[in-house]
């Protein structure tokens, strides 16, 4: 595989503050407008979600949504909220063109009323009015049914004039949403960066973390697909956290950014090297991104098909020996790339390979001032730990591979 140039450049994390502005400036930027939403709202009857969602008009799945799914007990909540008239905040919309939208927030409320109105729940765990658990909407009582249909569901829509282009439409999406889903539930730092640092590299890493032998490097319940492409068992998949918090998919862009861990004592932590790299890797040329995807699916191959599942295992007498950890998964990930072009050879000493693993007792011990340290100890994983792993599994694929 020839070498992929995916450089980035090292940000001064201060280098966005404005300063020295005066009030007089700070009022004429106001009045400009430079960031300012245009909204309006509107009520939709929910006996008309389910049309209106069927209507294609409404993008319920953009890309910086969260995969999080309501469960049964939670979409009941809803509907016995409206029986009640508890007062539901509204949904945000943002028109991508004219009578087209994207659903902001509100996904969960809008798809708990669709499936209801559809009879595919019984409402559960209902308590202002257990007698309706059990039911589903054909089987309630008219009177109840008349009711629930009378309500309404509130919408602001973020109108398409709002953005000057496109570009600052997708800025003031995602600042909408992550401003949203601040609160409450709060979002883990992949769902974070899902929704602020979209893009095709973004993409690309969402699909990867698909990937049969990385899923099962790891673990991950396999992703099964119809002949569409579209996920079977997503329902099976959300009751993982894994899946649920985008765990896999922030593992795909960590073999990436610590291809540039040299960078991580001027960026200062790995979450801030992690944002970093996906900011300006979406913005690499298609050549680079799609070179870059195929690096990782060939490294993950190669891994299973000499370890199998064992591959991210701690060594004998380490702690957490039956889960698969990072502390594993970050410096092979790298080591074996640096051997991508000599995978028949690879392949052909699987066995050396396995036997010899953790072999050197003496490499799996680092000499501190105070006192030995266990090299895999998963307590220390700061930039330095990191590398010292990486030279051992260096060291360890090249006395093999080059014997």
């Amino acid at each position: 595989m020839k070498e992929i140039r995916d450089n980035f450049i090292v940000k001064d994390q201060n280098e966005d503050i404005v300063i020295g502005l005066s009030s007089d400036e700070i009022n004429e930027k106001y009045i400009r407008g430079e960031i300012r939403i245009i909204t309006e709202q509107a009520r939709y009857p929910l006996d008309t979600i389910s049309s209106m969602l069927a209507s294609g008009k409404y993008n319920l799945n953009p890309e910086y949504q969260r995969r999080k799914r309501w469960s049964t007990v939670q979409q009941s909540k809803l509907i016995e909220s409206f029986i009640i008239n508890v007062p539901i905040p509204p949904i945000f919309l943002y028109e991508v063109e004219y009578a087209k939208y994207e659903v902001m927030d509100g996904l969960q409320r809008l798809t708990a009323i669709d499936n209801f109105y559809k009879g595919k729940f019984a409402l559960e765990g209902l308590e202002e009015w257990q007698e309706l658990n059990g039911k589903r909407y054909e089987e309630l009582p008219s009177k109840v049914k008349e009711g629930i249909d009378r309500r309404y569901l509130s919408s602001i829509v973020l109108l398409n004039e709002t953005a000057k282009d496109k570009l600052q439409a997708e800025s003031l999406k995602k600042i909408v949403f992550g401003r949203l889903n601040s609160g409450g539930d709060k979002l883990t730092p992949q769902e974070t960066r899902n929704a602020l640092y979209g893009g095709k590299f973004n993409t690309c890493c969402i699909k990867l973390s698909q990937n049969e032998y990385f899923r099962k490097l790891w673990k991950f319940d396999i992703i099964q697909k119809n002949e569409n492409g579209e996920i079977n068992n997503e329902d099976e998949l959300l009751k993982t956290d894994s899946y649920k918090k985008m765990v896999d998919v922030e593992l795909v862009i960590r073999f990436f950014a610590y291809r540039h861990i040299d960078k991580m004592s001027t960026l200062g932590n790995q979450e801030i090297l992690i944002d970093e790299y996906l900011k300006q890797a979406n913005f690499f040329p298609d050549e680079v991104i799609d070179d870059l995807c195929a690096l990782f699916e060939q490294c993950v191959k190669i891994l299973y098909m000499v370890f199998g599942d064992k591959a991210l295992l701690m060594p004998d007498g380490a702690q957490k020996k039956i889960t698969p950890t990072k502390t594993i998964y970050d410096p092979i990930m790298q080591s074996i790339s640096k051997f991508i072009n000599r995978e028949d050879l690879i392949l052909s000493k699987k066995d050396e390979l396995l036997d010899n693993k953790f072999k050197d007792k003496s490499a799996l011990i680092i000499k501190g001032r105070h006192q030995d340290i266990d090299l895999f100890d998963g307590k220390y994983g700061g930039k330095k730990d990191v590398e010292n792993r990486i030279i051992y599994f260096d060291n360890y694929f090249n006395s093999i591979i080059n014997a």
